[in-house]
């Protein structure tokens, strides 16, 4: 390791750690199928640890769009600066050819949706850590949309992408690779489509249109996910209804909110809390953007007992009609994030 001295656009340097690959490989163990920690749509990510013990989270990067090494440096450099107690820190870089790597904290609890959705796990889970969770996710959100210099929009925020310190507190991961693979738009169009069916809001999902309201559509969606321990696209399987935004809205329009709360939180959760966080849920997954709150706005109404809340008319993905029209244009987004088999167990 040696640490590089990378100089941004704006003239101002910063020490950002560059590894050789060689010094990867053997972290890694040749990136080995036993070390694979999962893939998403920016590439492979692998647990490694270097001679002193360090453990960290190998991603390779699978495309960068024929970027240049200097454009990719300046991006490094800019990620590193990204610095929240919410967001997963960056801790180098590697070059080599085609190869190009980004080096991570490592996260010992692995993912959120390893314990909401798994059985057991899910009771370690009681409501206080899952509301410091909501939050905290919440502030990281909004220091990428509006407090980091950048201004960057996640684009694939989802419960896999939310990690997990040893004291559960959550940090959000792959932002502003999105950013380094198609450019530094934060908000418009694209042809190609970076993110998960199920979190995606319609606009992007169908047109292709993004914006910070586009995450705020996908923190909704993990939200009532924290709350009821169930996946959104996965639910009609259980309550025949297309999905868990549809089931949230049913549940809210029969005076019944508290019914989407997972089973083994009733001993541990507080019930106005938890009826704030059904109710900003359903307002961050509303069909129109411009009825979604900002990030700003969700972090007040999540902290506030007394702040007056809108009252959310039907959100998105609410009919079939409306969800299997979105799923045919949405395709190949569900390919571009595929998971593999070591972190879909217990799903």
């Amino acid at each position: 390791m040696e640490s590089s001295h990378l100089e941004g656009k704006d003239g101002t340097g910063i020490d950002v750690p560059f590894f050789d690959f060689e010094s990867i490989l053997a972290a890694t163990d040749n990136f080995s199928d036993e070390n694979k920690l999962g893939k998403g749509g920016f590439g492979p990510v692998y647990k490694g640890k270097f001679p002193g013990g360090q453990e960290i989270a190998v991603k390779r990067l699978a495309s960068v769009s024929g970027q240049g090494l200097e454009e990719f440096k300046n991006e490094v450099v800019l990620i590193a600066k990204l610095q929240h107690r919410n967001l997963v820190r960056l801790l180098g870089y590697c070059i080599k050819g085609e190869e190009k790597i980004l080096l991570y904290e490592y996260m010992p609890n692995k993912s959120l949706d390893s314990f909401i959705f798994d059985e057991s796990l899910s009771q370690k889970l009681e409501w206080g850590t899952r509301f410091s969770i909501i939050l905290g996710v919440a502030r990281g959100l909004l220091y990428l949309h509006q407090d980091s210099r950048l201004r960057i929009i996640h684009r694939d925020l989802k419960t896999s992408n939310i990690l997990l310190d040893e004291e559960m507190n959550p940090k959000i991961s792959d932002f502003g690779l999105a950013r380094m693979i198609q450019g530094k738009q934060t908000e418009g169009s694209t042809l190609r489509v970076i993110g998960t069916y199920g979190y995606m809001a319609p606009e992007y999902a169908i047109d292709g249109v993004f914006s910070a309201k586009s995450d705020v559509f996908s923190f909704g969606v993990v939200m009532l996910e924290i709350i009821s321990g169930k996946k959104n696209m996965r639910f009609y399987y259980v309550e025949n209804t297309p999905s868990l935004i549809a089931y949230a809205w049913r549940l809210w329009q029969e005076g019944k909110a508290l019914d989407l709360m997972d089973s083994t939180l009733r001993s541990s959760c507080n019930a106005s809390e938890v009826l704030r966080c059904v109710h900003v849920g359903l307002l961050c997954v509303q069909e129109e953007p411009s009825e979604r709150p900002t990030m700003s706005n969700v972090v007040v109404l999540l902290g506030s007992e007394t702040a007056s809340l809108p009252i959310p008319k039907q959100p998105a993905f609410v009919t079939r009609t409306t969800l299997s029209s979105t799923a045919s244009m949405s395709s190949k987004a569900e390919s571009n994030t595929e998971i593999t088999p070591t972190l879909d167990d217990g799903r």
